[in-house]
């Protein structure tokens, strides 16, 4: 799928939390997009995913307008995953698999469960309940609960955060290889470089709720003349004026 965000804003009050912003994720494609905490990622996404109606603007996916009457056949082809949302903490991983899978309408319910399972390694703690787990075994709880209804638009929010470098690169892996063999376009907000350069085509940075600069990874280090994403990120987080 392809999503479009044209001159996107929402305010809460008085407060701009994304001001202006456009830009375009192609299908089969990987966006990374960046910035500061505060700056309007999260916001970003929560519009996307119609679940936070924009102030102003207009959002297409593979040409439809994300508005009330398109949004629930939209939402059917998109999902996300964020550690920042827990699942219900009550219910064992296999319940809320279940329950998700049933409120996606999936078809052939068990079989899907069980090639998440096989794929993400969730046979140890299948039957605990989801409040139980460790951070590690949520965020593969969350990417298995984001991937039930084979999505065509997947939309992560730091999806490796407080994770050990083992789990991280298990996760990154997992989303590489699930990537080469299914349709999917994937939106990334990430706070780790490494990351994004290894699983992004483009990247947008974030900055008081505007967009002040977008390229390839490379594209960006050599333009503001850094060694890697991390310095050019920390230049640009740390610059007064956007882009000096």
């Amino acid at each position: 799928m392809k999503i479009e965000v044209k001159n996107l804003v929402k305010k809460f009050k008085s407060t701009i939390a994304v001001d202006n912003i456009s830009f375009i994720i192609e299908k089969n494609k990987t966006l990374g997009l960046l910035g500061p905490n505060g700056c309007g990622k999260t916001t970003s996404i929560g519009m996307m995913l119609g679940l936070i109606t924009p102030t102003s603007g207009q959002i297409f996916i593979d040409e439809i307008s994300l508005i009330p009457k398109n949004r629930i056949r939209l939402l059917s082809s998109m999902n996300f995953a964020s550690p920042y949302i827990e699942l219900p903490k009550k219910l064992t991983v296999k319940q809320n698999l279940e329950v998700y899978a049933r409120l996606y309408g999936v078809k052939e319910i068990q079989k899907r469960i069980v090639e998440l399972i096989e794929d993400l390694n969730l046979q140890d703690f299948l039957n605990k309940k989801t409040g139980e787990l460790s951070s590690g075994q949520k965020n593969r709880v969350a990417l298995a609960k984001s991937l039930i209804n084979k999505p065509k638009l997947l939309f992560l929010d730091e999806p490796t955060a407080s994770l050990d470098p083992d789990i991280g690169d298990f996760v990154r892996e997992y989303i590489e290889k699930y990537k080469k063999n299914n349709e999917l376009t994937i939106l990334l907000a990430s706070h780790n470089m490494k990351e994004v350069e290894r699983l992004c085509n483009k990247v947008i940075m974030m900055k008081q709720g505007k967009i002040v600069d977008s390229g390839t990874c490379s594209e960006l280090i050599d333009k503001h003349g850094r060694k890697n994403l991390d310095e050019t990120f920390l230049k640009i987080a740390r610059s007064k004026n956007e882009l000096e």
